[in-house]
């Protein structure tokens, strides 16, 4: 998810804000089913609204159901990486409805910049074993989201890691003992500085046999060139789109040197 530690360009963490809470806020994210597609293409979705309608005494607060939890978020405007944002929305609602397609149970996940932590509590759910990494101010959100949605949900609960991207990777991830089945990423390409870095990390966190589940809200043309960058490292394959929101999900393998 989307975090602040890396500098936005002049005036695009207001604007990202802004524009995407009016949108959730105006209910454009309504159910429907996925649009067929030709074979070579991706699928074409419509997020699904997972979003419960409860009472609350906390306005920072945000209820979800995925794979038949109810899952309690707490939020912040105050900080971009503690803010559940679409690509998060697209990535838990391709893995709980394509279980048979892309299997979680009793494997290694990593997720980079997991921000409210909910598509790790999500893969929890789906039988995952998770680590799930932010920055240091993000932390603990995170971990309070993920301790309040798995202690009573008979799941593995994740670890909460600090990574910042391209910094310590060797000491912190060693990779004879850090292997992981599947890295996930969500919206954390927009505008800001840190592209190479993230690129760098991800490339070093996958391994051969490690799948790579990228799924991003595209709002600038860097985003695209990010994209550009991504698939000379990355066999990628176009899993899904999600038009109205914008999002796109991709799937990739690390390329053989």
């Amino acid at each position: 998810m989307i975090s602040t530690q890396h500098h936005l360009f002049p005036k695009a963490a207001q604007t990202i804000m802004e524009e995407e809470l009016l949108e959730e806020a105006a209910g454009l994210q309504d159910s429907t089913e996925s649009s067929p597609t030709s074979d070579s293409g991706p699928r074409t979705f419509k997020i699904l609204q997972k979003w419960v309608p409860r009472a609350s005494y906390y306005f920072d607060k945000e209820h979800y159901c995925y794979a038949g939890h109810q899952i309690t978020i707490q939020e912040s405007i105050e900080s971009l990486g503690a803010v559940v944002w679409p690509g998060a929305l697209a990535l838990c609602q391709y893995l709980e409805s394509n279980q048979h397609e892309i299997n979680l149970r009793d494997k290694k996940v990593l997720e980079i910049g997991a921000g409210t932590g909910l598509v790790s509590i999500v893969a929890s759910i789906l039988g995952a074993f998770v680590t799930a990494t932010d920055l240091p101010e993000v932390l603990a959100n995170l971990e309070y989201n993920i301790s309040r949605n798995t202690q009573d949900a008979n799941v593995p609960k994740p670890e909460v890691k600090k990574l910042i991207w391209g910094e310590n990777l060797n000491e912190d991830f060693p990779k004879s003992t850090h292997r992981y089945d599947f890295v996930i990423a969500t919206d954390v390409v927009y505008h800001h500085t840190a592209l190479e870095p993230l690129l760098a990390t991800m490339g070093y966190l996958c391994q051969p046999g490690t799948i790579l589940l990228w799924a991003n809200k595209f709002r600038f043309s860097t985003d695209y060139d990010f994209l550009d960058r991504f698939s000379n490292i990355f066999n990628i394959t176009h899993l899904a789109e999600f038009p109205e929101s914008n999002v796109k999900l991709f799937k990739g393998t690390l390329r053989e040197n």
